[in-house]
């Protein structure tokens, strides 16, 4: 029962740290042509939604590579196009082909934050316990301690909660 319990306090350290991470503000905020990795995001998520996927990584009139293409791998797409999904049933908006370039607003900012916050919930966490759990000949304390140096390590956070991408929970 021990475990669990300092398993449980260190998943919900991670995700304050996370969500803490997430308050801050992010680069290219604001500073148009390309608007930094929000946009990034957003437009592949824009892409991923509206066109078929044979398009999603070639050069056409409705998939400008030069403006943010897709060059993640695949399963991060697909990630992308899952987040799309949701964000055209709460505002179609936020991932209309072409007109939505550049958009930044507050509720999206918040809607993207949070699927970054649920994939971790989702998919990295839940591995990370069961990596630490499944590790053999080691004490509690230590899974435990695995555990809190792998949900703190700092790039990941900085770089998925802080930085708009998503590494830890979708391409890994």
């Amino acid at each position: 029962m021990e475990k669990w319990s300092l398993m449980t306090i260190t998943v919900l350290l991670g995700l304050t740290v996370r969500w803490t991470v997430s308050l801050g503000s992010y680069s290219g905020a604001g500073k148009p042509p390309t608007y930094g990795d929000y946009e990034a995001q957003r437009h592949w998520q824009e892409v991923t939604y509206n066109l078929p996927i044979r398009q999603w990584y070639f050069n056409t009139s409705d998939n400008n590579l030069q403006y943010w293409g897709l060059d993640y791998p695949p399963l991060t797409a697909y990630h992308s196009f899952l987040c799309a999904y949701i964000a055209k049933l709460i505002n179609p908006d936020w991932i209309a082909l072409h007109t939505s370039r550049g958009y930044e607003s507050q509720p999206h900012k918040l809607f993207m934050r949070t699927t970054v916050f649920v994939a971790d919930l989702l998919i990295y966490i839940p591995a990370v316990i069961l990596y630490c759990f499944s590790l053999k000949e080691t004490s509690t304390k230590k899974k435990v301690s695995s555990a809190l140096c792998i949900l703190l390590y700092p790039g990941l956070i900085l770089i998925d909660h802080g930085h708009f991408q998503y590494p830890c929970s979708a391409v890994k």
